[in-house]
């Protein structure tokens, strides 16, 4: 039996993989002639392997972090950390008395009678009491989150721009906390549902903290922080039933949206694929705002901060959302913690768009307007840094629900711009802090900044500073804790010049609201496109009042007609007005693309499937050496793959295919979930394995199984079969709808028309046909699995192609050509 090996050593490649998080280059496989058992308990060999390389990859990653003072906020939260699970530890009250019970209130009881409870139990008050008081306020909004522990690390100083030290300082690696959320829903709501995501940053450095707090989307909904309330009134469940949650469609966000057009923008980028990713390792972030860099000779720029997943940017399909949000609310939480504890650590670039003050002026949008980008094309993202996490919280509330963000959290280098959303921010979150956490939040563990902290703050309610001494005031008569001198590290103002009057205006570039949607669209690629046509015909038939929807419609003919054509009669909208005052000319429907749009442009240059969760359909029967080679080749990828059958446990091979070093009392690989347990929308791609006839039987009759395989083909992920039987379960009944009606003889001289709509396999080449991979005949020793092979799309191996359809996350042709509109899931 042959062994699969990496072409480099195997502990070299992964060491280097969990060092350098994915960039690598394509894997290679090789033969080795020696033998080694494959066997039925080859998952079981994987597992050890892959603890030894993750034990080595974290050794290493352990001690650069201790080198560099990476963890020193680790070690800061460590003075509040107890470990709840340790035996050695007994029961005691808060007030540190040890508990003999627990489980019953004293009271006052007979030998044969219950008798009134004793209100004297300070043990059993204090336990109720304790759980009476338990829950702080939800967040108003981005009340749904998750987060986790990284670190920052600069590789481009940028000293023309900012004098701060994080953007100057390469040896430093700056401890970092990140929550992700959704904006609309509560705490209990699902992750998939449409909706922006939060991507808030707590950089802990030596100046002190730095919050960065925005989004996946890299504009708003307002351009001034006093529409806030309505906005997110709007978005929220209607308050006359508190429907719905965690969702955009209805009435009143939509009646919002047309009434304040400044929005317009926006609920584009909304109704995109941006506002449901596949994971949350698969979005951008962006600060939104418009914020300045000050460097050490005093002068200013303009920036905007971006953050770019090395993964590539993805998302799920809109039934795929739905689906989730049932199946798994949970779904983006686990995947993200899924991946840390694997030591597969989630990774962004952190680029700025840095432009001069002489240039503010220069374009025919205002600079800060936060409902309009920075089009890469006139001022280019500069990459300068790298954002990874790789550590998962200890416990939920006390870090993820307890930590506070602030706009207005800034260090030297870094100021504000004028721009009305962000100060509007600066005073609106310290606000909600106090609200929800108290005058002393900055002093949670998870909040407090590493550095030293000294100042004249005394007080209020959960004070934890002990401050000793004999004053609180300055100036005072030891001259203590003054404040620092302006030519020091401290934070300064920029001395901004002014003129002008007191008025609650804005400058003229505001009040246009139509270019920027436009051009949003029109950078699109053509699946994107109808995308983001069939969200809008999804959330306007939600609204069942015929004013709102109606409105909208012809909103959306201001952005683009052709498009409104289409969301209006999808959602029986009345004709759309030609004299409406917004009207796009041919010169705005004309207005060209730009950069940074379409999430097709992060596709990694270099394929990979790290982390993509590939399901193997297993039934007794199966072929065992290719599985075991299979599964193999799927763990050296990176990827996870995930046996289901008819039921969990051990599922029998096909007797004659078994390995002949198998163990006797290993009877089987053992399939992690079962059809009901599991579904297709909870997977990247779907793999039939070469199997006898009894198993393919077994399949085909299994509505679970081929709804699996439908379902997954409907939501255009990637789909691989592998043996004559594999393939005619693929082609004869999972996919049997996308056979054509029966043809007629060509006429004399003229090609042969398409016997299918796919094209399958008929011998021994692999064959990829909107992204499913066939190859009916096959050996084991030589398909890719025991020669080198790479994911490319000209490559000629099964296991080659089936890898670079995964890398390219889904295949839109076979949206756009209508296969998926054909086959029911």
């Amino acid at each position: 039996m042959h062994l699969l090996l990496l072409s480099l050593s195997v502990g070299t490649a992964y060491r280097s993989y969990f060092a350098s998080f994915w960039h690598y280059s394509h894997i290679r496989i090789r033969t080795a002639h020696k033998k080694y058992s494959l066997s039925r308990g080859l998952d079981t060999k994987m597992e050890k392997v892959t603890s030894t390389l993750k034990t080595a990859a974290g050794g290493a990653m352990d001690a650069a972090h201790s080198m560099t003072g990476y963890n020193a906020k680790e070690k800061d939260l460590e003075k509040n950390t107890r470990i709840a699970n340790d035996p050695n530890r007994a029961m005691t009250t808060d007030f540190g008395v040890n508990v003999d019970n627990t489980d019953v209130w004293l009271k006052v009881a007979g030998s044969q009678r219950q008798g009134p409870m004793l209100l004297e139990d300070a043990v059993a008050r204090e336990k109720l009491q304790r759980f009476d008081h338990e829950r702080i306020p939800e967040r108003v909004i981005h009340a749904r989150g998750t987060g986790a522990h990284g670190y920052f690390k600069l590789f481009d100083p940028i000293p023309e721009y900012s004098k701060a030290g994080i953007l100057n300082d390469t040896t430093r690696k700056t401890p970092v906390f990140v929550r992700i959320s959704t904006v609309q829903g509560s705490r209990g709501s699902a992750d998939t549902v449409r909706d922006v995501r939060g991507f808030a940053i707590k950089f802990y450095t030596q100046e002190g903290n730095w919050d960065l707090v925005g989004n996946n989307i890299p504009v708003f909904f307002i351009q001034d922080a006093m529409k806030f309330p309505d906005i997110i009134h709007a978005v929220k469940p209607e308050p006359h039933n508190e429907i719905p949650t965690g969702q955009s469609a209805h009435n009143n966000f939509w009646d919002f949206q047309y009434l304040h057009t400044e929005a317009t923008h926006m609920f584009m980028w909304a109704m995109s694929d941006r506002s449901i990713p596949r994971s949350l390792r698969m979005m951008q972030g962006f600060g939104v705002n418009t914020y300045t860099l000050i460097n050490a000779k005093g002068e200013r720029h303009f920036v905007k901060f971006t953050w770019t997943p090395t993964l590539g940017v993805h998302s799920l399909v809109w039934d795929e959302a739905l689906k989730i949000a049932g199946q798994d609310p949970d779904f983006h939480r686990k995947d993200l913690a899924e991946a840390i504890e694997a030591g597969v650590y989630p990774t962004w670039k952190f680029g700025v768009q840095v432009l001069p003050e002489s240039r503010q002026d220069e374009f025919d949008f205002d600079i800060l307007d936060a409902t309009k980008v920075w089009p890469e094309d006139k001022i280019p993202i500069r990459y300068i840094g790298e954002l990874v996490l790789d550590r998962v919280v200890d416990e939920f509330f006390t870090e993820v629900e307890q930590v506070a963000f602030c706009t207005s959290h800034i260090v030297p280098g870094i100021g504000f711009s004028d721009d009305p959303l962000l100060q509007g921010r600066n005073f609106s979150y310290f606000d909600t802090q106090i609200s929800r956490l108290g005058v002393n939040w900055q002093e949670l563990p998870i909040n407090r900044p590493v550095c030293p902290v000294m100042n004249f703050n005394r007080d209020g309610k959960m004070r934890h500073t002990i401050s000793k001494g004999q004053v609180n005031y300055w100036p005072n008569r030891f001259d203590a804790v003054p404040p620092n001198p302006p030519k020091s590290t401290a934070l300064v103002d920029y001395p901004e010049k002014l003129v002008g009057i007191k008025a609650r205006l804005n400058s003229p570039k505001f009040k246009e609201h139509f270019k920027q949607a436009r051009m949003f669209y029109n950078s699109l690629s053509p699946h994107e496109q109808l995308h983001v046509q069939k969200a809008l015909s999804f959330e306007l038939d939600h609204c069942d009042e015929a004013i709102v929807y109606n409105r909208m419609c012809q909103r959306i003919a201001d952005i683009n007609p052709a498009l409104a054509a289409i969301v209006t009669s999808n959602v029986g909208g009345e004709p759309i007005e030609e004299k409406s005052i917004n009207k796009p000319t041919e010169a705005d429907l004309a207005i060209p693309p730009t950069q940074g749009i379409s999430q097709t442009e992060f596709i990694p240059k270099i394929p990979t499937i790290v982390t993509r969760k590939i399901a193997i359909l297993l039934a007794d029967g199966y072929d065992q050496s290719a599985m075991d080679h299979i599964y193999a080749a799927i763990g050296a990828a990176g990827a996870i793959p995930m046996i289901v059958s008819a039921r969990r446990g051990v599922v029998n091979p096909d007797p004659s295919s078994a390995s002949a070093t198998l163990s006797s009392s290993k009877k089987g690989w053992r399939a992690s979930h079962n059809f009901e347990g599991i579904r297709s929308t909870l997977v990247d791609a779907v793999l039939i394995p070469p199997m006898n006839a009894s198993a393919a039987k077994s399949l085909q009759a299994s509505g679970r199984a081929l709804h699996f395989i439908r379902e997954a083909f409907g939501h255009l992920k990637p789909i691989g079969a592998l043996g004559s039987t594999a393939v005619t379960l693929l082609r004869d009944r999972a996919l049997s709808d996308l056979k054509p009606p029966s043809l007629t003889a060509p006429a004399p001289g003229t090609t042969p028309a398409k016997t299918s709509l796919l094209q399958f396999s008929a011998g021994a080449e692999a064959v990829a046909s909107y992204g499913v991979v066939t190859q009916e005949r096959f050996d084991s020793t030589k398909e890719g699995f025991g020669e080198k092979w790479k994911m490319a799309k000209d490559e000629v191996s099964f296991i080659g192609k089936f890898f670079y359809q995964i890398s390219q996350h889904r295949c839109w042709e076979r949206e756009l050509d209508g296969l998926a509109d054909r086959v029911p899931f």
